[in-house]
């Protein structure tokens, strides 16, 4: 599962507002005074918006941080405006010092312990979610909050994949799980029952079913599908400033003799021209590509020995001096500018890890870390400190990404989490998920033409459409 990058536009509050209340006939609650609960025809009972606990699925990073207490504020702001009674909204890396919370499960004893008598709802969004809190009331009440409830955008997986551990591989259409940006929501009594009996919410297919709410939104705030939405996104990532210049990224391609026909090709038609600092890191030098042998020999599986090489070539004389550090595999494709925006909202002064998140036994008190093949981003202070630490491989073929996340879990850092990077091919995902990304990076060549699916996905300028318009745009170049 996962999270996630944002920006709230306070200035669009009061339209929101007051369109919601039109919108569903709410006006009368405004003129009557501050309300305490809503109602509609088709509804169970009134939903007093303090029967509702929001979880902003948040992370640590300042950038992450401040883009969850905006969203806070804007809840608050909303609730406020309608009734006294506020809702409860917590920033989810507040909740626990466990950074396996991310996954959700191991924040549910919690959560059953803290609402499970005073509410009714734990709805669960995303930093960058906005939310029309009348919208959002109005649902909820049309569901009977006695009862087990599991509400979302739904998203199928049309084949089996790796990214749900390949589940379901004979009928992968019939899963369905939310999506995280349009939120969605547990009913307090399914939340007490996983707690009591520790298990998950599909329990075999004998547990309560992601139900289709419609109002559960993906669109852009402004657009005029959005009027019936309970959520909705913004149309483009945030620039928090400049683009980060090219100078301050070295980028390092883990590489093996046997694709050094095959994969860098790639590489030099798709992306490599929009590095400034790259090199090929291989178990043979190779001067044609060039490639550079560190001396670390090639492991059919796991490469850690060459990704600490890198680190350690890093923080040398060898190459430039510059913020930031990309890890990438020979097979992943990576848009370069979209990065440089992407990194113009981090402090590269702090120890930041960039990435796909994944997990490794988080309900066990595991560890959380950067699916290597996505491309791994490590600002300076944070290779740093991991070389520091002493932190080594325990073997060359161990798993460079699964060792970083342990190494970097001994330290108390944390893993940051874009969606924007993807360990896997675009196939590999729902549509509707892709749909409302610009995403940053794919990997495998696996039964794709990887000089195409790049030209599809990756190939535009630094700002960037949505994906629904670069697969349209695709068509044509393609």
């Amino acid at each position: 599962m996962s999270d996630v990058i944002v920006q709230s536009q306070r200035q669009n509050d009061s339209f929101f507002f007051i369109a919601s209340l039109w919108s569903f006939g709410l006006v009368l609650i405004v003129l009557v005074g501050r309300a305490t609960g809503f109602m509609c025809s088709q509804c169970h009972s009134s939903l007093n918006l303090r029967e509702i606990v929001f979880v902003i699925q948040s992370q640590s990073n300042s950038f992450h941080v401040r883009q969850a207490e905006r969203r806070r504020e804007d809840l608050l702001y909303q609730a406020h405006s309608l009734t006294e009674k506020l809702p409860v909204v917590s920033l989810l890396h507040r909740l626990s010092d466990n950074e396996g919370d991310w996954s959700i499960l191991p924040l549910l004893p919690y959560l059953s312990q803290s609402f499970g008598k005073n509410s009714s709802w734990i709805v669960f969004l995303e930093e960058e979610t906005n939310v029309k809190m009348t919208t959002l009331a109005q649902v909820l009440a049309k569901f009977d909050k006695n009862k087990e409830w599991f509400l979302g955008k739904p998203l199928r997986d049309e084949e089996s994949t790796i990214i749900h551990h390949y589940a379901f591989a004979e009928n992968p259409s019939v899963f369905k799980y939310p999506d995280f940006a349009a939120a969605w929501a547990l009913s307090i009594p399914l939340v007490v029952r996983i707690r009591c009996v520790a298990l998950y919410i599909w329990d075999n297919g004998k547990g309560p079913h992601l139900t289709a709410v419609p109002e559960l939104c993906t669109e852009p705030e402004s657009s005029p599908q959005a009027r019936h939405c309970a959520t909705t996104l913004r149309k483009e990532p945030p620039l928090c400033g400049e683009p980060v210049h090219k100078e301050d990224i070295f980028v390092a391609v883990k590489t093996c003799r046997k694709f050094h026909s095959e994969r860098v090709p790639v590489i030099k038609k798709t992306w490599e021209k929009d590095a400034l600092y790259l090199e090929y890191y291989s178990d043979h030098a190779d001067p044609a590509i060039p490639t550079i042998n560190l001396g670390v020999p090639n492991t059919e599986r796991g490469h850690c020995g060459k990704t600490f090489a890198i680190l350690q070539r890093f923080l040398s004389n060898a190459v430039p001096n510059t913020k930031w550090l990309l890890v990438v595999d020979d097979d992943t494709l990576i848009s370069l500018p979209r990065l440089q925006v992407l990194l113009s909202c981090y402090d590269p002064s702090e120890p930041v890890c960039l990435g796909e998140r994944y997990g490794y036994g988080l309900s066990q008190g595991g560890y959380s870390y950067i699916t290597g093949g996505g491309g791994m981003v490590f600002s300076r202070e944070a290779v740093v400190r991991l070389l520091n630490s002493g932190c080594k491989c325990y073997s060359n073929d161990a798993p460079d990404d699964m060792v970083l996340g342990m190494c970097l879990n001994a330290l108390g850092l944390p893993v940051t989490h874009s969606p924007l990077f993807h360990q896997a091919r675009p196939e590999d995902y729902a549509r509707d998920f892709l749909a409302h990304q610009v995403p940053i990076s794919f990997h495998k060549h696996w039964n794709i033409d990887p000089v195409a699916v790049f030209n599809k996905w990756l190939k535009d300028d630094l700002r960037a459409k949505t994906s629904d318009e670069l697969s349209k745009s695709a068509k044509t170049e393609l």
